[in-house]
């Protein structure tokens, strides 16, 4: 209610910050005199502990819909270092390969993210959902999650909608540095290689155009019309299809050295004046950070034997051991990653009376590069081989280098108008664009020879194609985003009623494009690259130019032919309206409501490098095809909350609402792609429909003296052709595409604390959240493909999720510390196929301590340590391991100083 909110927001606010240190204050005049500026300095304390938490806690009371906030303060007291790993804080949610968040259970494509309100592109190349690890948390004034829907929200709202409201233009000058140092204890040693991130060579662009995509001995013959000379013209061709070949890079030699540790620095700067020739007042922002870290993770990963007996074998060091092994195959890999973050922020704001305009330019860049050296053994696959049994290991040594960019330039109005009523207006204008580059992702393939001592001997190429794969991806979106809200709130003697009505628009495309180039091993016969007086470390720089030209050894593009595709364009536009209410009645009965209508298409195609004439455009381009990969919908989404209000100190909330979940852009595609999540092989499927939800909600609030609050809600979700992943299994790896399921349903339970502890001592106060759920998902065993259980939990669902924090500040304000505790338990992260049972990622109890020490009001120091209980990441089927990485510990240090 704007009117509620006028009165209440100030008073709570000073109220619960004088409540929240009151015996903090009695306390400090005991022991210290009563000087001005050390009750100055306790107050700030004071402001900057449970004060914030119970500020945030004010605006999520009153939020007409359940919702949770985070702010600024929250963010740096866990010490998380971007959004995804912040938002794993809040009541039900729980993070997924450090990047999605999964609220109540559901799977990244149940939750939405948008930045101050406006849609925006996704870097990622799997998904539209936006990877939440790219944001980071020095850019961050507060998220909110919603997880009960409102019209105002998009109708694609599953588990919640997170909004991430960055930091504006300052209404003071404000100045501000820190510096940063990090050590993980499994980082200490790990593997380097020079990088070429220059792409695809000019030489093979042209080839493709030049031989329609087929670098083959024959078909370069007949291309350039060769004929016989002192070479003969097959001879010829293997010379022009060689130098294709050395136009690409070659040498990637890994090296076994020290990492170095993370650093990283932030620094912004604003001001704010008053201009004279309106009497405004016009504020600017400019922040930035850079942060380089290094990573070593063992992992281990296999396909487990369909038929598992109680004893079998987890290892392979004996003859018994393969005979009785649990696996059909087996994978230890060594992984080495260098991540490369930085940002740059500048924000522009002007304000005048009761009318405000911003804009604000934002530049994010996220570099992964990934080195992975893997050992393969088949104790029991399609073909057998062992290092103790048969003295032969497949090994690979792969390569991957990421680029994602995120730009977004935005603009914000917000304005009352005091003389019409107090209508309130506010918009938004949002162009952005996310782009991805892999100019580099390169995969060897060996076979490695050893003694009867399991000591290595040698390795070579076998007699195949594909012994090496170099692929180039790149990948584009672009997203313009624009909406309006319109607010007219009115009093009447017994009721406050607000009216709000709002239109919002996005117009989406997405390009994605990869080019792949095998290396063929002609001669037919494994060729030796090391005779075992190498490290096998070299084993990925032998294709020197003599090498090349002494064998055999071949490009091919390795572009599907048609009409098989790896590339797509996609498109979505969404336009949609809303109308609201929100309706205080006698300061006991809340009622807000109303209704969206949303207009959505999309359309997403298959197409290929290898278009050349008419043909090969109708081959694509068919229209049956575009109509296959089209979605065309609209519909009404109505909402209702009704919420009581017992007195000050506790609420009632009952909210029911209909959405809808959609499909991805490559889901509706028959186009191949590795989950990286899974790092399963998966392919889209077109004709996917969306899954209507229907959302129930019900949640109790209780607020206390001092910030203190208990919530305790319930919620039930009946979702219709959910869209689930089906799995099949070949020779020695999975496989899995899409369906849309009968029925999946998602309930449970869950509670919100936060509880002062000066009964204990001063200073001390908790704070946490606990979720107890189920789902069900239902899938017509005619499209379940091979899954063993057509009816299982959905997948990505966990039952349970719990965080808890114990948080101290001092009463001299120069010392606080947290002791941050989270915990998921199993989820389906691939269900189980033919017979084998599915597969849980196993609970991570994540224990992080932060301890801040403020040596003056300027100053901070801050020491992280992660992972403290060193927990390892697993994956079990049949209660055996199947995959696990380790995490290691880390430790970090900060030095920050305002001006």
């Amino acid at each position: 209610m704007a009117k509620q909110h006028r009165l209440d927001k100030l008073a709570w606010a000073v109220g619960l910050g004088l409540l929240a240190q009151s015996s903090a204050l009695v306390a400090a005049e005991e022991v210290q005199s009563a000087d001005n500026q050390e009750l100055e300095e306790v107050v700030a304390v004071g402001t900057r502990l449970q004060g914030s938490a119970a500020a945030v806690i004010e605006e999520r009371k009153n939020q007409a819909f359940v919702a949770d906030i985070l702010g600024a303060e929250q963010l740096s007291r866990t010490g998380d270092s971007d959004a995804a790993s912040a938002l794993r804080r809040v009541t039900g949610l729980t993070l997924v390969d450090g990047k999605f968040i999964y609220v109540r259970g559901l799977g990244e494509r149940y939750s939405s993210a948008r930045l101050n309100g406006a849609y925006i592109p996704s870097p990622d190349l799997t998904r539209n959902v936006i990877p939440l690890d790219i944001f980071p948390a020095s850019i961050i004034e507060s998220m909110a999650v919603q997880k009960a829907y409102s019209p105002d929200m998009p109708a694609a709202f599953g588990g919640g909608n997170i909004d991430i409201r960055t930091k504006s233009a300052p209404s003071e000058f404000t100045a501000g540095i820190e510096l940063g140092v990090g050590y993980n204890t499994a980082a200490d040693d790990g593997y380097t290689y020079n990088r070429n991130e220059n792409g695809v060579p000019q030489a093979l662009k042209d080839a493709i155009v030049r031989y329609q995509g087929d670098f083959s001995i024959g078909n370069i013959v007949d291309r350039d019309n060769l004929v016989d000379g002192d070479l003969s013209r097959a001879e010829q061709a293997t010379a022009i299809n060689n130098m294709l070949l050395k136009s690409l890079p070659r040498d990637y030699a890994l090296k076994d050295e020290s990492l170095d540790p993370e650093y990283n620095v932030k620094a912004h700067w604003g001001d704010s004046f008053e201009e004279s020739f309106f009497g405004g007042n016009i504020g600017f922002m400019l922040s930035g950070g850079y942060t380089n870290e290094w990573d070593f993770e063992e992992r281990f990963s296999s396909v487990i034997a369909k038929e598992v007996k109680s004893d079998c074998s987890t290892k392979l060091e004996s003859a018994d051991d393969v005979k009785s092994s649990c696996f059909e195959t087996f994978k230890d890999s060594k992984v080495t990653i260098e991540n490369e973050r930085y940002n740059g922020t500048f924000s522009l704001g002007y304000t005048l009376g009761t009318h405000s305009v911003s804009a604000q330019q934002m530049y994010i860049v996220d570099n992964e590069d990934e080195s992975e050296i893997a050992i393969s053994q088949s104790p029991a696959g399609s073909s057998t081989y062992t290092i103790v049994g048969d003295g032969i290991a497949n090994r690979n040594h792969e390569f991957n280098y990421e680029e994602r960019q995120l730009n977004v330039t935005q603009f914000i109005g917000q304005h009352t108008f005091m003389d019409y009523w107090g209508i309130g207006a506010d918009w938004q204008y949002t162009e952005s664009k996310a782009t991805t580059d892999i100019p580099t992702n390169v995969d060897f393939e060996f076979r490695d020879r050893y003694d009867s001592n399991g000591a290595y001997t040698g390795s070579e190429i076998t007699g195949d194609d594909n012994r090496v794969i170099m692929s180039y991806t790149d990948m584009e979106e672009r997203v313009k985003s624009y909406g309006g809200n319109l607010t007219l709130p009115l009093s009447f003697e017994s009721m406050d009623v607000e009216l709000k009505a709002g239109y919002d628009f996005s117009d989406r495309a997405r390009v994605f494009n990869t080019s792949s180039f095998a290396i063929n091993n002609s001669a037919g016969a494994g060729i030796e690259i090391n005779d075992g007086s190498q490290s096998p470390l070299d084993n990925s720089s032998y294709l020197s130019d003599g090498f090349i030209d002494d064998n055999a050894i071949l490009v091919d593009f390795n572009e599907p032919t048609a009409p098989d595709a790896d590339d797509y364009i996609a498109a979505q536009k969404i336009d949609a309206g809303y109308a609201s209410f929100d309706v205080l009645y006698d300061q006991w009965l809340r009622i807000s409501g109303g209704v969206r209508y949303e207009e959505f298409k999309q359309s997403s195609i298959g197409t290929s490098s290898l278009i050349f004439d008419a043909d090969d455009l109708n081959t694509y381009y068919d229209p049956e095809k575009i109509e296959a990969g089209t979605i065309i919908e609209d519909d009404w989404y109505p909402a209702l909350s009704l919420t009581y209000i017992g007195s000050d100190s506790y609420q009632v909330r009952a909210g029911y609402g209909e959405t809808v979940v959609r499909p991805d852009f490559r889901e509706i595609v028959p186009v191949t792609y590795y989950d990286p999540l899974t790092d399963i092989r998966t392919f889209g499927r077109t004709g996917l429909k969306s899954s209507p939800i229907k959302n129930f909600d019900l949640r109790y609030e209780y607020y206390g003296e001092a910030g203190n609050s208990v919530s305790v809600a319930a919620f039930y979700k009946d979702i219709d052709a959910p869209i689930e992943t089906i799995l099949k299994i070949g020779d020695e790896d999975y496989s899995a595409t899409f369906v849309n399921g009968e029925t999946a349903e998602v309930y449970g339970i869950e509670a919100e604390w936060l509880q002062d502890l000066t009964f204990v001592t001063d200073g001390l106060f908790t704070s946490g959240n606990i979720t107890l759920s189920d789902s069900e998902a239902s899938i017509d065993p005619a499209f379940a493909g091979t899954l063993t259980n057509p009816t299982k939990r959905m997948t990505g669902h966990s039952e349970y999720v719990v965080n808890m924090q114990l948080n101290y500040d001092s009463l001299d304000g120069m010392h606080s510390a947290s002791l941050v505790y989270n915990v998921f338990g199993e989820r389906i992260l691939a269900a189980g196929v033919n017979g084998r049972d599915d597969a849980y990622e196993q609970p991570f109890h994540s224990l992080d301590l932060v301890y801040t020490f403020y040596p003056d009001f300027n100053s901070k120091v801050k020491f992280k340590v992660k992972n403290l209980l060193d927990e390892d990441v697993e994956v079990t089927q049949s209660d055996v391991i199947v995959r696990s990485k380790d995490e290691g510990v880390e430790f970090s240090l900060s030095y920050s100083y305002e001006f």
